[in-house]
């Protein structure tokens, strides 16, 4: 039984596909155009998926779309009606492309990939869930999915029990969690719908001055956490922007032009923003428990994406356990429509047990054989020496202690917005030069951003708060105080920026300026190669962890192909490129000419 699960048209579009229950591959599109949050229809992404099965279009035994096209419509006409003649630009711009395309998904489904069979359209925050719990290890659990917006819904919160999910309540538009920290995230300066976790980083470096005027003015949030926005300030419902005048006169002054010009004012409103999702969130989790009585939760949607609100959930929230999707977005849509139509609709038998393993770990993206590898370049012209399998670990470990920052290219690709030991870079998290080498040389992004660390799950309890896994860097743990390293009365006194000059720990890499972390625990059994990497640093250095960002530079998805990850090699300030078994020395490399500024070649991201 082949289920072909599709997520398009608005952003991070992708596919995922499941047989029998397992899922074989999933993959957002982006990685195989190179527009970052690609909303197109995944093309890519399914002929990937299909190619992953071994099948083709006439295998396929079912296809979701993940939310319900016609109830999304209805909600942006019944907007405009009600605002008219308000947004009427707003409206002409939007409407043509829906007459065009969105409400014809059925039509471009079947056409794009030779399907002939009926597609399924669950609701959106119904593939939220889906994906929050299907591959979760629980049998049964509270679920809380929280976005911008679906069809109406904006939250929702259920529970999953065996093979069935029941939604049991929703906050609908335009009172929106998702919408507020995106209406934040363009009044500071950056993109909505892919820089709201700039915001979460910068966060720390602010003072929460403005959380007063938003509860006070903004919104009437209650106990059990749902709220309603005052929509006087906001523009969102019609407009071309997030907020409007009166949202500048509140906050004393027009939104900020770029992100190059981060001030106090933006760092203020970052950490603001933040603890007022914290404490929504928090108050949300709070009811969901009391009226579900469960000790599991499971997290979907946007929002769970913010692990510094997830970090504070597992800390000091009413439930014992919490499994979020690394792909909670919407591009995980894909995989929880899949999931949905094998359990839901088909009521096939679930067993948590088996669960356990279902996301893989979240390497469900493609891979290359070192064959392909070396014929790439072979035909490139690349110097490399090959490496047997089992002297990766100690060799790159070895380069890593001599802080070269590697590029790692192995196994299967991530699905979801981390990097996770297949298309990162890594380097060592003692350097007290490495935040800096690795923002400004390679990522070419904000001094500002947090790196994080992968570290030995067997040992991460020995430096941060925390006892439990985290293999898809979705929570932020403090650091241990006998790791930390007590500031100066000096020190003390630094604001803003300023604060990056303060070495707080013997791992200052990737110890943020508040002493927290985003962690990913690793495994053998999730990752051997990668976890090997890590042991051999631990057994060299006495430290468990490496420092993990991210294989690409701002502005471009992370790298999917051999081609992409020695062309960023070759442009950013990487020592080496490790790619199946082929290690390559900058220093060996042929210089490439290139006439691209890639610093300010591409818009942030």
């Amino acid at each position: 039984m082949n289920i072909l699960g599709i997520s398009a048209f608005y952003h991070d579009s992708a596919a995922c596909l499941v047989r029998d229950g397992e899922i074989i591959a999933a993959a957002q599109e982006e990685r195989f155009t190179r527009k970052k949050h690609d909303f197109h229809f995944p093309i890519n992404a399914v002929e990937y998926c299909l190619k992953e099965a071994g099948i083709s279009a006439g295998d396929i035994d079912y296809v979701g779309f993940y939310d319900k096209p016609f109830i999304k419509f209805e909600r942006i006409l019944y907007s405009y009606l009600a605002y008219a003649p308000v947004g009427i630009r707003s409206f002409f711009k939007a409407i043509p492309l829906w007459i065009k395309q969105k409400l014809f998904i059925r039509d471009i489904v079947k056409k794009e990939i030779g399907y002939k069979g009926d597609v399924l359209f669950p609701e959106h925050h119904e593939s939220h869930a889906a994906s929050a719990f299907y591959p979760s290890p629980f049998s049964d659990a509270a679920i809380l999915t929280v976005d911008a917006v679906g069809e109406w819904a904006t939250t929702s919160y259920g529970i999953g029990e065996e093979n069935k999910i029941k939604i049991l309540s929703e906050l609908k538009f335009p009172h929106s969690l998702g919408l507020l920290y995106s209406a934040f995230t363009y009044y500071t300066g950056f993109k909505v719908n892919s820089a709201e976790y700039k915001v979460m980083g910068l966060a720390p470096y602010g003072e929460p001055k403005y959380v007063d005027t938003i509860f006070n003015e903004l919104m009437d949030l209650k106990e059990d956490g749902s709220f309603k926005l005052n929509m006087k300030y906001f523009n969102y419902c019609t407009g071309l922007t997030m907020t409007n005048s009166r949202f500048d006169k509140l906050f004393g002054g027009p939104p900020a032009k770029s992100e190059s010009s981060v001030t106090q004012r933006e760092m203020d409103l970052a950490r603001s923003i933040q603890v007022v999702t914290e404490e929504i969130v928090y108050r949300m989790a709070n009811h969901v428990h009391k009226e579900t009585g469960k000790k599991n939760l499971c997290l979907a949607g946007g929002v769970a994406l913010n692990c510094v609100s997830n970090g504070k959930l597992l800390r000091e929230g009413p439930f014992d356990n919490l499994w979020i999707q690394p792909a909670a977005g919407d591009a995980g849509g894909a995989l929880g429509v899949a999931l949905l139509i094998w359990y839901e609709y088909l009521g096939k038998d679930r067993i948590a047990e088996e669960a356990k393993v279902m996301q893989k770990a979240s390497y469900l993206g493609n891979h290359y054989e070192d064959k392909e590898i070396e014929e790439f370049l072979v035909k490139e012209g690349a110097p490399f020496v090959k490496l047997k399998t089992e002297e990766i670990p100690s060799r790159i470990a070895e380069l890593i202690a001599d802080e070269n920052v590697i590029g790692w290219f192995e196994g299967r690709m991530e699905f979801g917005p981390r990097s996770l030991g297949s298309r990162s870079i890594i380097g060592d998290p003692r350097s007290k030069e490495m935040q800096s080498i690795m923002n400004v040389k390679i990522k070419y992004r904000e001094s500002f951003r947090p790196f994080a660390p992968s570290v030995l799950r067997e040992h991460v309890s020995d430096y941060f708060d925390i006892n439990c896994e985290s293999p898809y860097m979705l929570l932020v743990a403090n650091l241990k105080d006998e790791k930390k390293i007590k500031m100066s009365g000096e020190e003390e006194k630094l604001f803003g920026l300023e604060k990056l000059k303060v070495v707080r720990s013997d791992v200052p890499a990737i110890t943020h300026v508040d002493y927290s972390a985003r962690i990913q625990t690793v495994t053998r059994d999730d990752n051997p190669l990668y976890y090997g990497v890590i042991e051999e640093f631990y057994k060299k250095t006495g430290c468990p962890m490496i420092v993990n960002t991210s294989f690409n530079i701002r502005g471009e998805p992370i790298v999917c192909r051999p081609e992409e990850a020695y062309k960023c090699f070759m442009r950013t300030g990487m020592d080496y490129l490790i790619m199946g078994s082929y290690l390559l020395d900058k220093r060996r490399q042929i210089p490439v000419e290139d006439d691209i500024d890639w610093k300010k070649e591409f818009d942030p991201d």
